[in-house]
């Protein structure tokens, strides 16, 4: 299944996408929640539910509503480094011994469609293309032959990133560099697993301006995602909702000669196999 969330006059509502339309699950069965969050929560049962409304429900054409992240609300976004070989080489690492772990703020969270605000304090935000991973049910201490089993969906996303923050600040701030307001888009639907198929053989991209800057495929990931969901539910639980950016491939923009850095009026489009594609303007954050 596809798995969307819109916004409402009553809040983020989860929709089913069935022949390109949605299905409103809890209009369609008062017994499904308002959320994809509480939906992962419910387990199979709830999932199963969701499968019958989308062959019975009413549609909504998509042009009607305006998408929201599948997870608008997280509670933790997880994000690996240097997760691809090749990456690592054009940052001027070596290949982690173990994975690379950092977050982003759940305020830099935006959907499918909305602009990535550029922020006056950097002059160097990057894209990064990602394969990410939402859990489905709750992970402590998972091994790593089940943790594909504690796995929600799949969503496309862009670990938007201010390089100036990040890599010559005297500090190296790469939590703050991360998680500026809207360097977290993910979407535009959670894509089940049974849809995905094996996560570590998909195609991923990055076009900017219609112009591929990234082209790769999660065979080259370092740290598989069953060893990412293992690894980090040594540390903390894992709930459902929670969202893993699993690491970027090669051609991000500060690697380049000379240098690329997302503009104001550039279009940023993420494709991963399987999954969808993220579309993403760019503007100036004007906000206060």
């Amino acid at each position: 299944m596809k798995l969307v969330t819109f916004k409402s006059p009553q809040g983020p509502r989860a929709a089913v996408e069935r022949d390109g339309r949605y299905v409103d699950l809890a209009a369609t069965d008062s017994t499904l929640p308002w959320s994809l969050k509480e939906l992962l929560a419910g387990g199979d049962e709830m999932l199963h539910r969701a499968a019958a409304a989308r062959t019975i429900g009413e549609t909504i054409d998509p042009q009607t509503v305006r998408l929201l992240a599948p997870i608008p609300d997280p509670q933790k976004v997880i994000c690996v480094g240097l997760n691809y070989a090749d990456h690592a080489r054009e940052s001027g690492e070596n290949p982690p011994p173990e994975p690379v772990i950092f977050n982003k703020f759940p305020t830099a969270v935006i959907a499918h469609e909305d602009p990535i605000p550029l922020p006056s304090e950097s002059q160097e935000v990057d894209y990064e293309a990602e394969l990410v991973v939402v859990i489905g049910r709750r992970a402590r201490r998972v091994a790593v032959a089940d943790a594909l089993a504690c796995v929600g969906g799949y969503c496309v996303g862009n670990d938007v990133s201010a390089r100036d923050w990040q890599r010559t600040k005297p500090a190296r701030q790469w939590l703050l560099g991360k998680s500026f307001d809207g360097f977290a888009p993910f979407g535009p639907a959670l894509v089940t697993p049974d849809e995905v198929g094996d996560p570590g053989r998909l195609r991923i991209a990055c076009r900017l301006n219609g112009q591929t800057v990234q082209d790769s495929t999660t065979e080259q990931l370092i740290f598989s995602v069953p060893e990412l969901v293992a690894y980090v539910s040594q540390v903390c639980t894992l709930l459902p909702g929670d969202v893993i950016f699993t690491g970027t491939p090669p051609g991000v923009g500060f690697a380049r000669k000379p240098p690329l850095f997302l503009k104001p009026g550039d279009i940023v489009e993420v494709e991963i196999e399987r999954v969808g594609l993220l579309r993403n303007p760019v503007v100036a954050d004007l906000g206060g």
